[in-house]
């Protein structure tokens, strides 16, 4: 694996998303967010999640896809259940992943941070897969933007969101990316 300087990943599928935009001039990668998601929610390895990051989610496919109907998201990366890595933005531009936020006194954590979308659930244990490319990935970010944090969706979000959840292996992921 690699990283570009425009921010691709050698190696990824590349599935651009219409959901993202230049960060703020000046503005620098400091704040790595991991999430999770599966759609149907607990249901891995369909197209539910390339679906929304590209706005063609059907609202009629499955019933809690009628609350998400005009929601424009995405992500940088995807780690799928067996490690495979889809890129949905550069990392050099800004993905519609964090929503409202805040980190350390800083609102609008997407123009500061890179997003890693890890399929799964905030119940149910992540594959050792995912831990691997997440940590590959993770030090690739690290070597190539001045990244002083890593956090889950929920550190940003508290009360709002959940993920990555209470079975994401935080002691595991640190240790992995340290050495």
């Amino acid at each position: 694996m690699r990283l570009f300087a425009d921010g691709r990943l050698s190696g990824a599928q590349y599935v651009p998303s219409p959901n993202a935009d230049e960060r703020p001039p000046g503005m620098a990668v400091e704040l790595l967010v991991i999430h999770s998601i599966s759609l149907p929610p607990g249901e891995f390895g369909g197209r539910g999640i390339v679906d929304l990051f590209m706005n063609r989610l059907d609202p009629d496919g499955h019933a809690a896809y009628r609350e998400l109907n005009g929601l424009r998201v995405s992500a940088h990366f995807l780690i799928r259940r067996g490690g495979e890595i889809v890129q949905f933005v550069p990392s050099a531009k800004r993905a519609w992943h964090a929503g409202v936020s805040n980190w350390r006194g800083r609102e609008r954590c997407n123009d500061f941070s890179v997003g890693i979308e890890l399929e799964g659930t905030d119940t149910a244990a992540f594959e050792e897969a995912q831990y691997r490319k997440l940590a590959e990935l993770s030090k690739l970010l690290k070597q190539a933007y001045p990244v002083r944090d890593v956090v889950g969706h929920s550190d940003i979000a508290p009360g709002r969101k959940t993920d990555p959840g209470s079975c994401f292996d935080w002691e595991r992921y640190r240790a992995d990316i340290e050495s």
